[in-house]
């Protein structure tokens, strides 16, 4: 019998890992663990802060209620149908996102890229961003790797729009994965959108849960 995805739940010691890795990827500082989930000083216009939670709890609630600005952040490690009853009615519900894990070889036989196409790597504070350039040596596709434990961080992993369907995203996970063995380790983690998430179940990634995010919007949005 096939397991319900509603049902799965996480390993905070794994959640802890992934937002460590996270902020890492992000180049923000490290997540501070209070009142039952991560603070993490994100900083930006449209995300000031975001509170990761590796289960949902009263803590959520109690934080939900406590929060009445825009642009903070609840990342809850459960299904919406069990964060949204608890939120007051100010928070929305953003579009569903899949925590997913990696526990062996991807399953893919190649890093090779197509004609015109090169890798650049840069490298900032333990952070690898690897790219892959177009002959115009813009950035056709993107991602980038962080190393918070023994537990590999992949972020950011994107193909511009103009160069879809050609391979590159799965050169770029390969390429991530490569980088991963060179430091003995073999295990990853990363959150997906439903369009992300169809891109690495094929290369052996397994949803770990569900992740729900929750934000009040902007006055204007």
């Amino acid at each position: 019998m096939a397991i319900d995805e509603r049902d799965l739940r996480a390993d905070p010691a794994i959640v802890r890992t992934w937002v460590e890795g996270w902020a890492l990827t992000r180049q923000v500082a490290a997540p501070v663990f209070e009142n039952g989930g991560y603070r993490v000083e994100v900083g930006l216009p449209d995300q000031l802060r975001r509170y990761v939670f590796s289960d949902y709890s009263d803590w959520v609630r109690q934080h939900a209620e406590a929060i009445s600005e825009p642009a903070i952040f609840l990342k809850v490690c459960a299904p919406p149908e069990l964060v949204q009853p608890n939120l007051p009615a100010r928070w929305h519900i953003q579009s569903p996102a899949f925590m997913m894990l990696l526990s062996g070889p991807m399953q893919s036989e190649t890093t090779s890229l197509p004609d015109g196409f090169v890798y650049d790597h840069q490298v900032y504070d333990g952070v690898t961003i690897v790219n892959v350039l177009d002959r115009a040596g813009e950035v056709a596709a993107t991602g980038r790797i962080g190393f918070p434990g023994e537990l590999a961080v992949y972020d950011r992993i994107s193909t511009h729009e103009n160069h879809r369907r050609k391979g590159l995203g799965r050169s770029v996970m390969k390429r991530l994965e490569m980088l991963s063995h060179e430091k003995g380790i073999q295990r990853a983690a990363l959150v997906a959108t439903p369009d992300g998430r169809a891109l690495y179940e094929p290369l052996g990634w397994q949803v770990y849960c569900l992740y729900t995010t929750a934000v009040i919007p902007k006055p204007d949005a």
